[in-house]
């Protein structure tokens, strides 16, 4: 005996078969709605070593990187811009691993965004020398989004309460990451 597609379904008597094809196709959604909400209230960074050598992302060729210092220079000239940046890590997202920050000669902080979130680094990050494959522009960041990356930062609510302002910032789209240092 052949099995065929409708038999597959679990059938509630006296309801007609599209119906049951209907409820059936909600349940999978619901599942699969309940599955996502799961896997995103328990993201986290990835737990890997963030030794010199390793690569978050895209391949990243370490040769010809320019110096972070340097990035407001280069905007000036052109925007967007692709760029190769050597720069430390001074914070890195300890909810998802999903953006981190560089900091900048002048104690400033320049900020990292992974592209199309398609890859997390691990918090191990900080204080670490990387290079990077990214896309920069200088952007003016909303006082709604500097409050949620000041809530990823577990920043005090005081600190989340004192952003009043937008902030114009450097950012970066990142492509690939590797570790220098």
């Amino acid at each position: 005996m052949k099995t065929k597609s409708t038999d597959l379904i679990l059938q509630i008597p006296n309801v007609p078969i599209f119906v049951n094809q209907i409820i059936h196709g909600m349940r999978l959604i619901l599942s699969l709605a309940a599955f996502l909400i799961v896997s995103v209230g328990l993201a986290q960074p990835p737990d890997v070593p963030a030794t010199p050598g390793t690569t978050y992302g895209e391949d990243v060729k370490v040769a010809g990187a320019t110096p972070v210092a340097e990035l407001p220079k280069l905007l000036k000239e052109t925007q967007p811009q692709t760029v190769k940046i050597k720069g430390t890590v001074l914070d890195v997202c300890p909810k998802m691993g999903c953006w981190l920050s560089l900091e900048m000669p002048d104690k400033s902080t320049v900020f990292v965004k992974m592209k199309d979130y398609g890859f997390f680094v691990p918090t191990a990050l900080k204080g670490k020398t990387v290079v990077m494959d990214a896309e920069a522009k200088v952007i003016k960041t909303s006082v709604e989004e500097l409050r949620h990356y000041a809530e990823d930062a577990k920043k005090s609510q005081a600190e989340i309460d004192a952003i009043k302002a937008p902030k114009e910032e450097i950012r970066l789209t990142a492509s690939g990451i590797t570790v220098v240092k």
